[in-house]
């Protein structure tokens, strides 16, 4: 038998898991990363303490692996899924310059504002597909290079190194030898032209950034070099696969054709949509992205990122104090016939797709001496699908796809209401693998590819077991539709 390790490096902590050359998991562990909240929206994470979280979950994992039994000279490689947007710049000897600036911050909210009335909107968005907003890495690399003078000399200097957390966990991991990324970390950084699938020099010189040392771009299944991970292999390993998280779960929840489409339900939501082999700009507030890419093929992807999903969750529980264990919100949910009228606009971190406004803030609408906790508990479960519906019926405007069904995957997918609400709102089966790692699983299936473990693309589709499927009932549609209405009424 053959392994694969794979990590899956996120914004709130690190997974490593072994997979089998059938794709089951025969080890696990998980390590909790500190996030740094700071003051006006800025948001950081210690480069050197991800990568010894990284470390500390693989170390646990492989400990595991050996204990059942395994033998580490069954483990042939290894494949990197990582928290996007998220980046880390370091000088020529790999000392961090800087904390990681994490895709949540908010700092380069006047940068976005001072790009879009330079009127270079419609540039950015044709070449890379994205839209000017502090969500992407670039705005906030201007935002550091604009406000530290270190960074700014050292940027200058051609000495600053960029990187998204995939290429950091690399260069620490091959010792300095290998400054790579894959493409769908790439198309998150407002540098990476779709079109011509290399760094874009004009824009890079629009940002004052053409001094930025940046890493090679290679498909998301690739030789990205090898490593004995700090000693725990005797011989090294090879990294033979790197995607952005939500891109790997699309490949691991197998959105391998144009039509596809999974939302991954977790602190935050992203719908992706394969629409196949060429870029399509979006007219309804999406994003144009590259889904996934094995050499020889590359698979784009229609994006809306919805910012606040398990999020909303979380700040009802600790904040209101509505319940004590997220599980509880279901069941009071459905205590309560319907919201009550009551209606929450989760822009807690501003509206992501398809508004992209970061400047609106969170708001409950309809409150009456009527209204119970049990109805705002609800009213917060129903804004999950309502921003769901909001994105499909954008990407199906832009992509003339009729969506047959939607995979989901994440921790929200454990509450059946929200996947029955979102099933009754887009009238099509809610389809749920019940996979709670898909994006370490999409790493891992990339990664085999890489190393001939698994023969294609279309040779892993037996891998994947009968899914659970959530269907539309026709009893509820009416009532849904209608409180859709009242929220988008209250949004517009």
């Amino acid at each position: 038998m053959q392994y694969i390790l794979a990590i899956d490096q996120g914004t709130s902590s690190t997974k490593a898991l072994i997979f089998d050359e059938k794709a089951k998991v025969v080890a696990r562990a998980s390590e909790v990363l500190q996030t740094q909240y700071l003051a006006d929206g800025f948001v950081e994470q210690d480069p050197e303490g991800i990568f010894e979280n990284a470390m500390t979950a693989v170390k646990n994992c492989i400990a595991q692996f050996v204990t059942n039994g395994g033998d580490l000279k069954d483990i042939k490689t290894c494949g990197i899924s990582n928290q996007r947007e998220t980046f880390v710049l370091w000088d020529e000897n790999g000392k961090p310059l800087h904390n990681a600036v994490v895709w949540q911050c908010k700092r380069s909210v006047q940068v976005c504002d001072n790009l879009n009335q330079a009127g270079l909107a419609n540039t950015i968005k044709e070449k890379t597909g994205l839209l000017i907003d502090p969500y992407f890495s670039g705005t906030k690399l201007i935002w550091l290079y604009e406000n530290n003078v270190a960074i700014k000399q050292a940027i200058d200097e051609g000495k600053a190194f960029f990187g998204t957390i995939d290429t950091w966990l690399l260069y620490k991991l091959t010792d300095g030898k290998v400054f790579a990324t894959d493409y769908t970390n790439a198309s998150r950084t407002l540098f990476f032209n779709l079109h011509t699938l290399e760094w874009d020099t004009e824009l890079l010189s629009i940002f004052n950034l053409s001094t930025i040392t940046l890493p090679v771009v290679k498909a998301s299944s690739s030789n990205f070099g090898t490593s004995t991970f700090d000693g725990i292999f005797e011989e090294a390993i090879n990294i033979s696969g790197m995607i952005g998280d939500s891109h790997a779960a699309a490949f691991g929840e197998g959105c391998f054709e144009a039509g596809t489409a999974k939302a991954t339900l977790g602190t935050g939501c992203s719908i992706l949509m394969n629409i196949g082999d060429k870029p399509q700009p979006s007219q309804h507030g999406m994003i144009t992205t590259i889904c996934w890419s094995t050499e020889g093929r590359i698979d784009y992807a229609l994006e809306g990122a919805i910012v606040s999903c398990g999020a909303t969750v979380e700040w009802v529980k600790n904040e209101l104090g509505l319940f004590s264990e997220s599980k509880q919100s279901q069941a009071m949910a459905t205590a309560v016939e319907d919201n009550g009228g009551v209606y929450i606009i989760p822009a807690f971190s501003g509206l992501g797709a398809p508004y992209w406004d970061m400047k609106r803030k969170a708001s409950i609408h309809g409150l009456t001496f009527g209204t119970n906790k049990n109805h705002i508990v609800r009213a917060t479960l129903e804004s999950i699908p309502f921003q769901i519906k909001d994105v499909i019926l954008a990407m199906e405007e832009d992509s003339h796809i009729h969506l047959q069904e939607l995979m989901v995957n994440g921790g929200m997918t454990s509450n059946s209401f929200v996947l029955s609400t979102i099933a009754d709102l887009l009238g099509i089966p809610v389809v749920n693998k019940g996979m709670p790692d898909v994006s370490a699983l999409g790493a891992a299936l990339m990664a085999g590819l890489g190393v001939q473990i698994f023969e294609s693309v279309a040779s892993l589709k037996a891998l994947f077991q009968e899914p659970q499927s959530v269907l539309p009932q026709e009893q509820n549609q009416i009532k849904i539709h209608k409180a859709f209405k009242a929220w988008k009424d209250i949004i517009e």
